[in-house]
């Protein structure tokens, strides 16, 4: 009979034990609740022990907890859709208002992140969304964080992860990178010859005070064409021989000199006499 006592109370006792003694880990803290109230004292990781039916213990989760936000759909600031999605990462730095004035503030972070989002598309530009995107994830940073803190929370940094752009809106910034390379690119061609006709008139006047430059630059232009192994050798030809020979062809060529008049004998009446065949030409008729 006394074994069975002792028994009953070994019993009862470790049932209070049990329903007494609680484990907090080390990345949780412990919120008592007697008789329905917080108490003020948080219990530390460890072994904390509890009032048998007065005390329920909660714990609360002091580690950084990721919270992806869904894709939001929104019309930005120049009329552009978009579908844009991000990413929150916060904590609890007051258990007892996580527990308190939140039912679930977990789903809470995630309808003020979604809302935030939404607000932060209507108010930005593409280029904004595309480029700027460190001063987007601060602005929404704010807006999450302001209701946050009442709630115990702190939001340790909102990063928007991706921006998707219908395929029209994306062939369009297509054309319009493609046309600013090639303007980029005439520029630069345009430049690269500006250059270069400084350079090319500079040499020119420096073979202009040095003829004999100007023959030591055609053997090196035979040379480096005869390097090729071409069957056929271009071989440049000075202008200002041609000019010489222009020259030349067009210059009058000087009239032959006249032959003198052959002498004719005047007849009777001072009129020239006929010439008869078969007479020398130095014969005169009498």
């Amino acid at each position: 009979m006394i074994v069975e006592i002792v028994s009953a109370v070994v019993v009862a006792g470790g049932l209070w034990l049990a329903s007494a003694l609680r484990v907090v880990k080390q990345y949780e803290r412990g919120l008592v609740f007697r008789f329905g109230r917080v108490q003020s004292q948080v219990r530390e990781p460890g072994l904390a022990v509890l009032l048998p039916v007065a005390d329920r213990l909660q714990k609360v989760n002091m580690q950084v907890v990721t919270l992806p936000v869904p894709g939001q759909d929104g019309i930005t600031r120049d009329n552009v859709t978009v579908r844009v999605d991000a990413v929150v990462y916060f904590k609890v730095i007051d258990p007892i208002r996580a527990a308190v004035h939140v039912q679930d503030y977990r789903s809470a972070i995630g309808q003020v992140a979604q809302t935030s989002l939404r607000s932060i598309i209507g108010k930005s530009d593409l280029d904004d969304l595309l480029s700027n995107r460190e001063r987007l994830n601060q602005g929404l940073e704010l807006m999450i964080d302001s209701p946050a803190l009442d709630w115990g929370i702190h939001i340790d940094r909102v990063e928007i992860k991706d921006v998707a752009l219908p395929e029209s809106m994306k062939r369009s910034m297509s054309r319009q990178a493609e046309a600013e390379r090639e303007r980029r690119a005439r520029v630069i061609s345009a430049d690269g010859e500006l250059q270069a006709s400084a350079k090319l008139a500079e040499a020119a006047a420096a073979m202009a005070d040095t003829p004999a430059a100007l023959q030591l630059r055609l053997l090196e232009t035979v040379v480096q064409v005869s390097a090729e192994k071409n069957s056929t050798l271009v071989l440049p030809f000075p202008v200002e021989l041609l000019r010489f020979l222009d020259a030349r062809t067009d210059a009058p060529a000087k009239p032959a000199a006249a032959a003198p008049p052959e002498p004719r004998s005047s007849g009777e009446n001072g009129q020239a006499a006929p010439r008869v065949e078969g007479d020398r030409p130095d014969q005169v008729s009498r």
